[in-house]
């Protein structure tokens, strides 16, 4: 098999990165600056402007010097953008604010809202199961837990966007209208949970546009995330020893290591900075009719640190054999008196490999 010409491969993978980061910067204003998500947005266009800017100086050994400068000067263009995107969209100083409201009872203040424990404790879930059901009917922002040492505390929500993080081994299940009720999802600071997302209505009609608009995950550790389907990206930073299960349109995954991706994906996911990472087809049970007739790239992923034309060493297919079977995820997730949060982890992928 002949190999790719050094100069035709970076030319390909560099106008596949100005693409990317040009989409991302034009997708900046329906960031949310509440939650961390604009925040980590900028972030990722800075490494990525940042990345790509070496890499240029490292090509400089075989590309042409006309070219070189042409690489080098759309370098600086996407920097000049992201400049100036950055001090257009980024939030204003609490003393400009200031100088907008008439009294100080017309500057909004946070919305934050304790998430309803009152049908958990530690061990056990509400004896009465119809009526914790009518609770997350009535209550968008109740979160229940099944087994855990740990119950769930705090969620700060503004503006249809929403932040779970800092728990320790708790297993929480989203109501059916969380994702009517949420259009930005952030979870961060987890260890050794289970997080479910799936209980999203029907997609089938696009009036309803149940799915929610992003996703944010970052610093996860031992966890079994199964997020649910995603209208926009899915963002996953910092990732460890764990499992994730979404549906999404885009997914970029950054310092990652030893995590399990279910997908089912339109675009081809990238990756940064990764190693040990296995992609596998999202479970169908997750999906809606709709998409189970769509293409899904989960398995065309672009490695932004392997710009060599042989397959990239940080990822692989994960083999059907080692694949979680549709009716264990159904058994697992439901959760239930007895069952352990350790137990489920294991039985759904998660935790350390040798």
């Amino acid at each position: 098999m002949a190999t790719m010409d050094p100069k035709n491969n970076f030319y390909l993978r560099f106008r596949h990165s100005v693409t990317d980061i040009q989409e991302q910067l034009e997708a900046l204003p329906s960031k949310a600056a509440v939650g961390g998500e604009l925040m980590y947005a900028t972030e990722d266009i800075l490494s990525r402007i940042s990345r790509l800017s070496k890499e240029v100086a490292d090509a400089a050994d075989f590309v042409p010097a006309y070219d070189h400068r042409a690489y080098s000067d759309t370098v600086k263009s996407l920097r000049d953008q992201f400049t100036e995107a950055q001090a257009k969209y980024q939030p204003r100083s609490r003393f400009q604010f200031k100088q907008r409201a008439v009294n100080s009872s017309a500057t909004p203040k946070p919305d934050t809202r304790s998430l309803n424990p009152a049908n958990v404790d530690n061990h056990h879930r509400d004896s009465n199961p119809k009526a914790a059901e009518a609770k997350d009917a009535s209550n968008t922002n109740t979160i229940t837990t099944a087994a855990g040492t740990t119950t769930l505390n705090q969620v700060s929500s503004t503006r249809g966007d929403l932040t779970l993080s800092d728990h320790t081994r708790v297993h929480i299940t989203l109501p059916s209208t969380a994702a009517r009720a949420v259009s930005a999802w952030t979870l961060t600071n987890l260890d050794r949970c289970i997080v479910d997302m799936s209980a999203q209505p029907s997609s089938n009609d696009d009036d309803t546009h149940p799915a929610f608009a992003s996703l944010t995950l970052k610093d996860i550790s031992g966890s079994v995330i199964v997020a649910g389907r995603v209208d926009g990206p899915v963002h996953v930073t910092n990732v460890r020893d764990s499992v994730v299960v979404v549906a999404a349109r885009q997914v970029r995954i950054h310092d990652c290591d030893n995590v399990v991706f279910y997908l089912h994906c339109v675009s081809r996911p990238i990756i940064e900075a990764c190693k040990r990472v296995w992609f596998a087809k999202a479970p169908a049970c997750y999906l809606t009719d709709k998409q189970k007739g769509e293409i899904n790239l989960f398995d065309q992923v672009d490695d932004f640190q392997w710009l060599k034309s042989t397959a990239s060493p940080n990822w692989s297919v994960l083999p059907e054999s080692d694949a979680v079977p549709e009716d264990v995820w159904k058994k697992q997730l439901v959760g239930g008196l007895g069952q352990a949060i350790d137990e489920t982890l294991r039985n759904l992928g998660a935790g350390k490999r040798p």
